[in-house]
């Protein structure tokens, strides 16, 4: 590998190593089939690039030389082009996947979460029912997990990508727990604000308006 080439690797964002993650695995793949797959795999544990993204990673990836295509022969009706890995790619990819001070922490941004912390400028029966929408959604998407899991079950090649979607399977689980115990987080904070005759108490912001000042500027120090 040249130096350039060594410098453009380092410079690849993780949507590029993820086409060409799944460019690893046997076989030659469209960009359609590279979607539907991440589709399938990817979105439960990282996210899913959308389609005009895997096919601009597609083009850097042929540019570097770490995946090839060839367009179909006349045998199918409507030509494709399928994209495979090459021997410089997955050198570079299997380089890459070792390198574990890249791997960095995980990041989460809940936006249910956002509006909780937001909870002041809403009604309680309002915020219930974002939980109960998000524990609907989080339950589609362990169905759809468990689906993946089934598929993948029993093919020696997909082992490790079975390995991931148990984790994301575990991780939906706990989400729903998590959501359950967020309900009963709100039902407390619901009853510590209304007074002995089960009237609301006032709201920051109503305190606020009033002339008064809160405690503090932040519920957190910093």
């Amino acid at each position: 590998m040249t130096s350039s080439q060594t410098a453009k690797k380092q410079d690849l964002p993780p949507t590029a190593w993820a086409v060409l993650g799944l460019l690893s695995f046997p076989g030659e793949r469209t960009g359609y089939e590279l979607k539907k797959w991440a589709d399938s795999s990817l979105r439960f544990f990282y996210w899913s690039p959308a389609i005009s993204q895997i096919y601009a990673e597609l083009r850097r990836l042929e540019e570097l030389g770490y995946a090839s295509s060839a367009r179909s022969g006349p045998e199918e009706a409507r030509a494709k082009r399928r994209y495979a890995i090459t021997d410089a790619g997955r050198a570079a990819l299997a380089c890459w996947a070792r390198d574990t001070a890249e791997a960095g922490p995980p990041v989460l941004k809940h936006g249910l979460l956002l509006r909780i912390w937001l909870g002041h400028l809403s009604e309680p029966e309002r915020l219930r029912a974002m939980v109960g929408d998000h524990v609907e959604r989080t339950r589609g998407e362990l169905a759809a997990v468990r689906e993946a899991m089934e598929h993948a079950a029993g093919v020696p090649e997909w082992t490790f990508p079975a390995l991931a979607l148990r984790w994301s399977e575990r991780q939906h689980l706990a989400e729903l727990e998590l959501a359950g115990a967020l309900l009963a987080d709100l039902a407390d904070a619901e009853a510590q604000n209304e007074t002995p005759d089960g009237a609301p108490r006032a709201t920051p912001d109503a305190a606020r308006a009033g002339g008064r000042q809160g405690p503090g500027d932040a519920p957190t120090p910093g």
